[in-house]
Formats: C-alpha cells, structure tokens, sequence
C-alpha cells in the first residue's frame, strides 16, 4: 500500500475545559456529567443527532442492566414518564421509547446543560506531545479544525481517539478477529387494514424462520400498541471497517424489506413498513488495551473492584460472528467494571467511555448495552472534571472522590452486586 504524508496547519476553533468526541449514550452522559460539575463541554458528533445506535440505528430499547441509576435513570424517568423505574434502583426494566422523542429530548437537555453540540464534526487525528493528547483534528463542513481540552474523553465505539493518539487495540474474538455482526432494525405500523405487499428486486423470499438471517423471530410491541420494532436482520463484517460496513449498508437493507414481506405473510398482515434507519447498527468494532482488561472470567465469577464505575447484570449475548443464525446468550448474575478498564495505556489525558473500553470479545458483548454506556460515560465525565480541577494525571483520581462525586449526582452501586441483582 502506497502512503502519502500529509501536512497542514489547522486553526484552533475551540478550547474547552473537557472535550467530548462522540454522541452516543456514554458521549451525552459524560458531557451532563462534567457540565453539571461546572465544566466548560464541548461534544463532538459525526451524525446530526445524538443518541447513538438508539437514534441512528433504531435501536430503541433499553436493554435490561439490573441497576437502574444515575443520568440514564434520570433520563428514563423523562423520557418514559410511564415507565416505572425501581425504587431502589435494583431491577432490570426493558423499556421501547420512541428514537424521534429522544433524539429530542437529547439535543434540548443538553443545550439546558449547557454543553456545545457541534454536528457533522468528526475526528480525523490527535496532536500528542510526549504522550499527552494536546488537541483533536477533525473534519467539519468548514474544513479541518482543530480542538484543545485539558481532557479529552473518546466516546466514538470505535475507540477512534485513543487509536490517532497511539493507543493499542483489538478488534473481535481472540482467535479470528471476528466481530459480531450488523444489524438494521426497523419499525412497522399496524394501519389496521391489510397492506399490499411490495417486494423491491434484489431482495429474498424467505419461506420459513430457519431461513431468516437470525433464524428466529425478534420483535417487541410496547409503549406504543401497533409500532412493532424488528430485530431480525444480520450482516457478517466489522463495522470499523470501510468495505465492511458499506456491503452491510446494502445488505441489511435488502434484509429488511425481506423481513417486513415474511412478517406480512406471518401474521403482520396489516403491518407496514414506516421507518427504516439512516444507517445500520453496528455491535462491536475496536477494545482499547486499558489499564485493566474486563474478561469473561469477571463476569461470570461476579467480581467486584474497588474502582467500580459501572454495574450490570446484562447476559453474555454474542450475535455470531460468522453472520450465521444463533446467538450465544449465557445468564450473567451482576459484575462491576472498573474504571482502569477506561484508561488506555500509553496516552495520556484520554478516558475511553462506551463499548470500545478494554474488554475481552465475550465482556464486551455483555457490557455493551446503551444502559451501561450511560454509566460509564457518566463516570468518565466526573472522573475527567475531577483531573480537570486537581491538574492531575487521569489514573491519579481518588476512586474514594470519584464514588462521592458519582453519589452527588444520583449514582448509586449496589453491594454484593452477585446477590442483589433482580432479573
């Protein structure tokens, strides 16, 4: 492969107290986090919405975690009024919410907050002197920019930030490197009369459920009877990558319509199909290597760390990667994850929130629910407005300031997790 060095002087279009680079559920908690902790925020996002693979990809249900707390308590209780959250925050709830309302809601509580939302603003690369993040570069409608923090938290579930700054990774299973698969999911309307079928050339006739792409039937109807929300698509590859995700673009896709038509000929006969995301959900691409890496072991031994930023009881739940039907789901009793797993080693002034932390194939597919997300990037948010204020490095925070400053802002963890874990 042939290389070129490109070179160029970026003009410095912002400089925050903490800078956020990617709006998914750990990007908006961590900037409420730290703006609420009085910190000058600045969120990047690629897409023009936040909410991550809740808006952009229709995944509009909230996964079940077992622990109910902090900033995505608080957003359930708003965006869900209706939804009962536990009293005691242990409990798992699955609430479907509407990607349009909390889309929304996002974009108004953050601007309450405080928090400068800049949209279609990616990162193309880091600025690091010895080790230490000085600034972002990212791509925008005006060109190259360049953006300065005192810390900087890599919220992109790709890791993007931490991989520009030098930060080693690994992407899928140990053995092949092989990610779960892509999924798009879609919405159908019950229009209460029987709709005419229209099957687009270039997609499948699937006959029966061992022919669908997940070989099973995966739907939910809840807070709005007759808006039925599918989970039924799969498309092999690794959405970090360029070729990859463009096939599964195309090919979930052709999926789609696929299903809608056999969920028409089975019993969705009045269903049609009214909304279809603008890009496809893509479950895992890149673990940074942190300070601590979450395994397997860890969560089905229950293990607690002094350091715990986040709790969940969410099963070990791994779509294959091969892109064939199955799914290996294993029940998981409740874990910590600890807040070194958000370190990544060698670069400095960097937190990594969401589901690019450091974790083993199988962790990760048990950790990286929009729930969870929520509370790691809640804790990465303090954590960074705590070095902010001390001018000290991001593994010197006190885990016993850290668990204060969480508890002020309604985090609550539950002891013997193993044991007090609802299902």
């Amino acid at each position: 492969m042939n290389h070129y060095s490109f070179q160029k002087s970026v003009a410095v279009f912002d400089k925050a107290d903490i800078l956020v680079v990617g709006g998914g559920p750990a990007g908006v908690a961590a900037a409420i986090a730290a703006a609420r902790r009085g910190k000058k925020v600045t969120l990047l996002e690629q897409s023009g919405q936040l909410g991550g693979m809740g808006t952009l990809g229709n995944v509009s249900v909230f996964m079940g975690v077992g622990n109910v707390t902090g900033i995505y308590r608080e957003i359930v209780s708003e965006v869900l009024p209706q939804q009962a959250v536990p009293d005691d925050h242990k409990g798992s709830i699955w609430p479907q919410y509407s990607p349009f309302r909390l889309r929304h809601y996002l974009n108004e509580k953050l601007e309450k907050e405080g928090v400068q939302v800049l949209f279609h603003v990616s990162c193309a690369g880091t600025v690091t002197e010895q080790g230490q993040i000085k600034a972002v570069i990212a791509n925008s409608r005006e060109g190259l920019l360049a953006f300065e923090a005192n810390v900087f938290i890599d919220c992109t579930g790709d890791g993007r930030v931490a991989i520009e700054a030098g930060a080693d990774y690994t992407s899928g299973r140990e053995a092949d490197g092989m990610t779960q698969p892509m999924t798009l999911m879609f919405m159908m309307q019950n229009t209460g009369q029987p709709v005419a079928r229209q099957l687009p050339e270039g997609c499948y006739h699937y006959e029966s459920v061992p022919e669908l792409p997940q070989g099973r039937l995966l739907h939910w109807e809840q807070s709005e009877p007759g808006n039925l929300l599918v989970n039924m698509t799969r498309v092999r590859g690794n959405g970090a990558k360029v070729k990859d995700v463009s096939y599964a673009e195309k090919e979930s896709l052709r999926q789609a319509f696929s299903v809608a038509d056999f969920l028409q000929r089975n019993g969705f006969e009045n269903y049609t199909l009214s909304h279809i995301p603008g890009q496809v959900g893509v479950r895992e691409t890149n673990q940074i290597v942190g300070h601590y890496t979450l395994t397997e072991d860890d969560i089905l031994a229950s293990r607690r760390f002094d350091d715990v930023v986040a709790q969940t009881n969410y099963e070990i739940d791994i779509h294959s990667p091969d892109g064939k039907a199955g799914t290996d789901e294993r029940e998981v009793k409740g874990y910590d994850i600890p807040y070194r797993c958000l370190l990544p080693q060698g670069v400095q002034g960097l937190l990594v929130a969401g589901r690019s932390i450091s974790a083993t194939h199988v962790a990760m597919s048990s950790m990286r629910v929009q729930a969870t997300c929520y509370a790691l990037g809640q804790a990465a948010g303090v954590a960074a407005s705590i070095a902010a204020d001390q001018g000290i490095a991001l593994e010197q925070v006190s885990m016993d300031e850290l668990h204060e400053a969480l508890s002020q802002q309604n985090v609550v963890f539950l002891k013997n997790a193993a044991k007090r874990f609802d299902h």
